[in-house]
């Protein structure tokens, strides 16, 4: 075969398959035209040659065939032809009906010893049950159908064996009946297909909302902390630098150039968390040249930059902090840098503060105490974007926050991180 041949079978299969799905959706439409169609190619295929013909039994087969079925009028062949055809009109609305009423005019035509083509509807009227009705009325359809072969097999025997015709009319039966089932498994295999296709769907758009949730609040948590802590600091410095202008016009001038370099800092900062959700023309991400993570390293320059905002801290650690990932280090700097900024917020400016990281086996503890005076009353709501941020963080690696009154004054903030690797039993 060609590449010719097989390209034009596919554009032949491409057509039947657009065809098709074009038949499907004027059905759903205007279900009427079909079985109207139907009950017409069934009247012209099978009954007009009876009228034409004046019956089966005229000219067909051996002669003592023929001699031993009854001549109906023309009139009474009308009347069950249409008797058997006009049923499939709704055989799929009422599959059971149809079959009933077709299989009941069945026996009568039989039982008067006329054969007629029309009886074709009868299969028809199986295959619709099979298709279209219930499961639970097809043994009594089967039973029904076994009765009306078994009644023709007994009315052609002067010409056919009863066990052939039996077996001829039962094999028809049951080929009608199993193509009907095998129609009606594909449908329903189909329609969980499309069933399954649109749950994926939902559910992808779901992830996909999620994702965006979850990233959002990721940014946002990010951007809290730079903003809020830098803010801090430039709104400390500019107070004291004002202030300082007029008495010692050097410590001004030296405030305003950490205002720029605090500035400069957050912006780049801003600019590395908002590149992220940056894309290209093409829809590709953006990739900026992104500055690595803060981690226990820069500990020391952000306790640098709150002790020239008037505060004094005291900074310890303990045990192999240098071990820690680069995950846990960023948690860590973000938790205090959230703690100072609450303490630069809300303490005086002689405030002394003690940051203590300490490591021991599997657990991290962070521990910042000042001794300025407690948090204002209003501090709880003003700072419970910070208390949550600080929680979601220690949450990732299974830990907890605690904030409140210390014992012998002012504020403490203890975060514990458990630092055993995901599925560890241990």
């Amino acid at each position: 075969m060609t590449t010719d041949d097989i390209s034009g079978m596919g554009l032949l299969v491409a057509r039947l398959s657009r065809g098709g799905q074009r038949l499907r959706q004027a059905d759903r439409t205007h279900p009427w035209v079909l079985d109207t169609a139907v009950v017409v190619l069934v009247f012209l295929m099978f009954c007009l040659p009876d009228l034409l013909h004046d019956g089966v039994g005229d000219g067909d087969g051996p002669r003592r065939f023929r001699l031993a079925f009854t001549q109906l009028p023309v009139a009474g062949m009308l009347s069950l032809q249409a008797g058997l055809v006009l049923p499939l009109l709704w055989r799929r609305r009422k599959p059971v009906v149809a079959f009933g009423a077709i299989a009941a005019v069945f026996v009568l035509q039989w039982s008067l010893n006329a054969p007629l083509r029309a009886d074709v509807a009868l299969f028809v009227a199986l295959y619709s049950l099979a298709l279209h009705g219930r499961l639970r009325e097809l043994p009594w359809a089967c039973a029904a159908m076994a009765g009306a072969m078994a009644l023709v097999a007994v009315r052609v025997s002067a010409a056919v064996s009863v066990w052939d015709a039996l077996f001829f009319l039962l094999s028809t039966a049951t080929a009608a009946l199993t193509l009907g089932l095998m129609v009606r498994i594909r449908r329903a295999q189909l329609a969980e297909l499309r069933e399954r296709a649109a749950r994926l769907e939902i559910e992808r758009d779901q992830r996909s909302r999620l994702a965006t949730a979850t990233e959002r609040t990721r940014v946002a948590r990010e951007m809290h902390d730079i903003v809020g802590h830098n803010l801090s600091v430039i709104i400390t410095l500019a107070d004291a630098g004002a202030y300082a202008t007029d008495i010692q016009p050097a410590r001004g001038k030296e405030a305003l150039e950490l205002i720029g370099d605090t500035g400069r800092q957050a912006l780049g900062e801003l600019r590395r968390v908002l590149g992220v959700l940056r894309e290209t023309a093409d829809g590709r991400p953006d990739r900026p040249e992104l500055s690595p993570q803060p981690g226990l390293g820069d500990i020391d320059a952000l306790c640098a930059k709150v002790r020239t905002a008037g505060l004094e801290v005291v900074y310890r650690t303990s045990g192999d902090v240098d071990a820690l990932d680069s995950g846990v280090q960023l948690t860590v700097y973000r938790i205090v840098q959230e703690a100072l900024t609450n303490t630069l917020k809300h303490a005086a400016t002689d405030t002394r503060v003690h940051l203590a990281i300490l490591v021991e086996n599997s657990r991290l503890t962070i521990r910042v105490q000042d001794s300025g005076p407690a948090a204002p009353a209003g501090a709880p709501n003003e700072e419970g974007h910070g208390l949550v941020g600080m929680r979601e963080r220690a949450a990732l690696y299974g830990g907890n926050v605690s904030a409140g009154p210390a014992g012998g004054g002012g504020w403490s903030v203890e975060a514990v991180l458990d630092l055993t690797p995901q599925g560890d039993d241990r």
